[in-house]
């Protein structure tokens, strides 16, 4: 192990199940030894780790989709960082990797398990929004679940986030219509100005439904779902016959204590709507093409994204619950040393 790396390393750990929102006991700060790599990996040193509401799904008694964290784990995310030892063909140190590494300064891991990224195309925290996982979901939810064509209407919800953003902005690459809606006026400013919505509606204004329907005059032929809850009844009535719903989250339901029941259901037998749940990683063949769009949009200056970074990975605890509670602007990022 080269003499520059430290003795030790910190290390965030899921400590308690939070009982509704995540409070700050459900986490614990450690410092380990640093391992050195074994025959066949290398080692990373993550500088920015992205806090996502998947997350709070991996926080749960029973698995969902993807298995849950046990008490004592080091919190799964998402982390862009450089190779700093190598014992593994194909990577050297010097390197920057994506990979699902956790909350921690430094982890081992092996090339399958990383994906290596270049910092001269763009900045190294984009590989962990619009040009990574976060803005394949958005491609991969739109493009091969919405089937989105020129002249249609596309709603998005959270539309000021990581994933909603990007939606938008794809959907305007197609030639459609896009609405966004989001909380707050300042947000809802940030979706026109700065991701070119066509307009955006504030679920907190007190006349919700009724501006909704007036920002869709002539309905909604997709609607990308990050939040369910109230607003996806809101938005059923408004689609169009044969509209189609790529359901990519469910984030005003993951701190609920109760279940939300649809109201609306009927909408989606009147109007034949197909309603599609997805998760990326059942999706790895539409990658490429993912990445080769999203990277071609970047260069065309056509695809504009926002990051919120907190420093410091004692507090990605903070900055999580800050992100669940819609604090943040954008892509949610901690800065690992401040």
């Amino acid at each position: 192990m080269p003499h520059a790396l430290p003795a030790t390393h910190r290390q965030i750990l899921y400590a308690a199940r939070p009982e509704g929102t995540p409070t700050p006991d459900c986490f614990r700060l450690v410092t380990v030894p640093l391992q050195a790599p074994a025959e066949g990996e290398v080692l990373v040193r993550n500088e920015l780790l992205s806090v996502d509401p998947y997350i709070r799904m991996r926080m749960e008694a029973k698995d969902s989709y993807a298995p849950v964290m046990a008490i004592g784990d080091v919190m799964v995310g998402r982390t862009v960082g450089q190779v700093v030892d190598s014992r593994a063909d194909g990577l050297a140190a010097g390197d920057w990797v994506v990979g699902r590494l956790g909350w921690q300064d430094y982890s081992l891991a092996k090339p399958a398990e990383l994906q290596k990224v270049d910092v001269a195309r763009a900045p190294a925290s984009a590989y962990l929004g619009a040009l990574g996982s976060t803005g394949i979901t958005a491609w991969v939810g739109l493009m091969h679940f919405g089937r989105p064509q020129p002249g249609e209407t596309v709603l998005v919800s959270a539309a000021s986030g990581a994933v909603g953003s990007v939606v938008g902005q794809l959907a305007k690459r197609q030639g459609c219509r896009a609405v966004g809606i989001a909380g707050g006026a300042a947000k809802c400013e940030l979706v026109r100005q700065a991701y070119g919505f066509d307009d955006c509606v504030d679920y907190k204004r007190p006349d919700f439904a009724e501006a909704l329907a007036r920002a869709l005059p002539s309905g909604a032929d997709i609607y990308f779902d990050n939040v369910g809850g109230p607003i996806l009844d809101a938005v059923l009535p408004l689609l169009n016959n044969f509209a189609r719903v790529p359901l990519c989250g469910l984030v005003s339901q993951y701190n609920a204590a109760e279940p939300y029941g649809v109201r609306n259901l009927r909408e989606i037998f009147n109007r034949r709507v197909t309603l599609r749940g997805f998760v990326l990683s059942d999706h790895k063949d539409l990658w490429p093409q993912a990445e080769a769009e999203l990277l071609q949009a970047h260069a065309q200056g056509q695809l504009h994204y926002r990051e919120t970074i907190a420093e410091g990975l004692e507090n990605a605890p903070q900055a999580f619950i800050d992100m669940l509670a819609g604090r943040n602007v954008g892509k949610q990022l901690v800065r690992l040393r401040a």
